[in-house]
């Protein structure tokens, strides 16, 4: 049987971007379909049935936020914004009303197709939620609570594990502050911005072999952090 090729939705309305990511998807074995507005991409979103969308936040009929938020009411599947806002606020409205990530313009096709397979890897299988989580030599299993290091066990404090446990979950997706923040401290922290640095750090301390060179928790300047995705070392 021949595989299904992967259906991608592409929310743009310069027809020069269009055409670019047309093909240039293509090629990488992507099967794209097009949308000049946003009410027209929402249509195209619940009919193609796409493995992901690629969302432009400036359209002629509606704010790609709203874009975003109207595909939540019924739909997890991945949306990565491509956008010519590059003001951190732009990107914190984006991924706090549900995209998974966010490219500013101009952009590199190589860019976008990596961040392209870590969400299609994020949406196809919710890390940790069936077993343990593994990326390069961190392993984290939230059934068992359980956090390895190169086959180490590492010990976390509560807040610790809840901060990691809610990156695993998230895995290869940009989580704000604000997200952080409420998730683990909850509601009234929002703005506490440092507790977050604090821990962050902490955990740096625990699981990176150079927690000034992080390769795991990753910073995403002025926005918020990332859990990379990495393939499972073979070391340990």
């Amino acid at each position: 049987m021949s595989q299904a090729v992967p259906v991608i939705v592409v929310i743009e309305d310069d027809p020069a971007i269009r055409l670019f990511l047309r093909t240039g998807l293509a090629t990488h074995g992507f099967k794209v379909f097009e949308a000049g507005t946003g009410r027209q991409g929402i249509t195209e979103a619940g009919l193609r049935k796409p493995e992901l969308i690629i969302l432009d936040l400036g359209l002629p009929d509606m704010d790609g936020v709203a874009v975003i938020k109207a595909i939540r009411e019924w739909s997890a599947l991945p949306i990565i914004i491509l956008s010519a806002r590059s003001a951190e606020q732009h990107k914190i409205d984006a991924l706090d009303a549900g995209a998974d990530d966010y490219l500013t313009k101009p952009f590199g096709l190589g860019e976008l197709l990596a961040r392209i397979r870590v969400a299609i890897r994020h949406s196809a299988k919710q890390p940790g939620l069936g077993g343990a989580f593994v990326t390069g030599g961190l392993t984290v299993d939230l059934i068992k609570r359980q956090v390895l290091v190169d086959g180490e066990e590492v010990h976390l404090t509560p807040i610790q594990y809840r901060l990691l446990s809610v990156l695993v979950k998230n895995a290869g997706k940009v989580l704000t502050h604000q997200h952080l923040l409420k998730e683990v401290w909850g509601p009234s922290y929002g703005e506490n911005s440092h507790y977050l640095r604090i821990y962050m750090s902490q955990l740096r301390q625990k699981l990176e072999a150079d927690p000034n060179q992080p390769q795991y928790l990753l910073t995403e300047s002025g926005v918020g952090y990332r859990l990379q995705t990495l393939p499972a070392s073979t070391d340990g």
